[in-house]
């Protein structure tokens, strides 16, 4: 038999990860003695909001992702738990757990990548806005958090709705003398993933065959898809635009009211999400033309938001792509966006500034 200090050792080990104490608990049991080692290399990512339906799945994926050496997983509730479940995952990031407002500093110092989840999903008649007071306030406590304690992250916000979540970020930054824009990323990955899919339906190819850009916004009529710059370069017929264009802004619904009032998109927003976030890490490495569509600070309208395709860096955002040549009625689209999307934003932007 073990004596039982060395069984209290390996136990202090195991809950070092799980939930970190701070180091004038652990005596000789420092984070750098544990045996575990992040991929050499890699990048330190945090996800706000691990425990929700979104970050589970989220923090799975990029446990997988050989690029993260160290993720921290934090929520206000059930992060012990979801992070003790993802850490015997044999891959080689290591996995910390952090529970509450008290341990959200800990989690984000020293992060090169933050993704933020967090908030409450969208039920049965409900859209995007109606989600706007609750997720309006987390967003802005996390993002206070980012800008004290990892100002140079990139930061991915999922949280709905993005179209003002964004600028609520961006906000915040400002008031904390941190903003960078080419640092903060609206994701729109799933709309693009969306798009690539039911085009890909229509045309019979495979979905990985697909690029679709989509621009605008993420949310209804703000969503526009530019299906005359598919690629493989393909043709639709008006009835096949309407359709394609009506259920790639209406696919989030679609979800919502398939799983009646048991969630929403959750599974291919993490896939989503994850997508975007390995496309953002590889910026980071320093990997070339890296292009993905992501809601950022442009001037590729007049409005000060909008979702294009960017090229990403080890910066973040190291160039924004123009729209391209439009026809006539993806023209109309786009003023129907820009309108919806201008309210959306100046929204964000007053939560902050009242």
């Amino acid at each position: 038999m073990q004596p039982s200090s060395q069984v209290n050792d390996r136990i202090a080990r195991v809950a070092a990860h799980l939930q970190p104490p701070n180091d004038s608990q652990m005596g000789d049991l420092r984070r750098e003695n544990c045996r575990a080692k992040g991929a050499s290399g890699g990048f330190k990512v945090a996800v706000l909001g691990a425990a929700g339906g979104i970050g589970q799945p989220l923090a799975m994926l990029m446990k997988m992702n050989p690029l993260v050496s160290v993720l921290h997983l934090y929520d206000v509730v059930n992060a012990p738990g979801v992070t003790a479940d993802i850490s015997h995952m044999d891959t080689s990031a290591v996995v910390r757990g952090f529970l509450g407002q008290q341990q959200l500093e800990d989690a984000l110092t020293g992060m090169d990548l933050v993704i933020i989840p967090a908030g409450v999903p969208r039920k049965p008649g409900m859209t995007r806005d109606d989600l706007f007071n609750i997720n309006a306030g987390i967003v802005k406590t996390l993002c206070e958090g980012i800008a004290k304690c990892c100002p140079k992250a990139i930061v991915n916000v999922i949280s709905n709705p993005v179209n003002s979540t964004v600028p609520i970020a961006a906000e915040v930054f400002k008031k904390a003398g941190t903003y960078e824009p080419k640092r903060l990323l609206g994701v729109t990955m799933l709309d693009v993933v969306r798009a690539n899919t039911f085009v890909a339906e229509v045309l019979g190819l495979d979905p990985r065959e697909v690029d679709v850009p989509v621009v605008g916004g993420h949310a209804g009529v703000t969503i526009l898809p530019l299906l005359s710059q598919v690629k493989p370069s393909s043709s639709f017929t008006p009835k096949e635009i309407d359709y394609l264009t009506d259920r790639i802004q209406n696919g989030g619904t679609e979800v919502v009211e398939a799983k009646a009032g048991a969630g929403s998109a959750t599974l291919s927003m993490a896939y989503s999400a994850v997508k975007f976030a390995d496309a953002c890490l590889r910026g980071l490495r320093g990997d070339a033309g890296i292009v993905q569509c992501a809601y950022v600070a442009s001037e590729v309208t007049e409005l000060p938001f909008f979702a294009s395709k960017v090229c990403l860096g080890r910066t973040g955002v190291e160039e924004i792509h123009p729209l391209g040549p439009l026809n006539e009625y993806e023209r109309t689209g786009l003023e129907k966006a820009k309108k919806e999307l201008a309210g959306s934003i100046q929204k964000g932007v007053s939560f902050i500034r009242k």
